[in-house]
């Protein structure tokens, strides 16, 4: 099984940087990961809840450690969600287009983290499933 794969196959999943606006690429994440059915946690420390779905501010007040994140945010932000995610136990990070981070992949990678962060995109790889 390749990153991508492994990433695909969690059961279960987050996206930091998950918006509770249509227009937004951390919606669209969140909504196409919901959509294949898959168990998704959005991660924004400013809304509440994105369509229905309770938001939580980082995955330490998650209320499961999810396999699989997706980071959708600066990379100034990413370094810390990543930091987050080392602490807490996750195994695969995707970072998306624009949120990549090169000292957070190195970090991750280092604590033997699955990192994908070669520029593609969760969207296009799950139209295909």
């Amino acid at each position: 099984m390749n990153e991508i794969e492994s990433f695909l196959a969690a059961k279960t999943y987050a996206v930091a940087g998950a918006s509770a606006r249509t227009h937004k690429y951390g919606y669209k994440v969140f909504k196409a990961l919901l959509a294949a059915d898959r168990e998704t946690y959005p991660l924004n420390p400013v809304t509440e809840e994105i369509d229905g779905h309770k938001a939580y501010p980082k995955i330490a007040d998650l209320p499961v450690v999810p396999e699989s994140l997706s980071i959708i945010t600066p990379p100034e932000v990413t370094r810390q969600v990543v930091a987050d995610a080392i602490a807490a136990g996750v195994k695969h990070i995707w970072m998306q287009p624009g949120a990549e981070d090169g000292e957070a992949s190195a970090s991750a990678r280092e604590a033997g983290i699955n990192v994908i962060d070669d520029g593609s995109c969760v969207l296009v790889l799950l139209a295909r499933n």
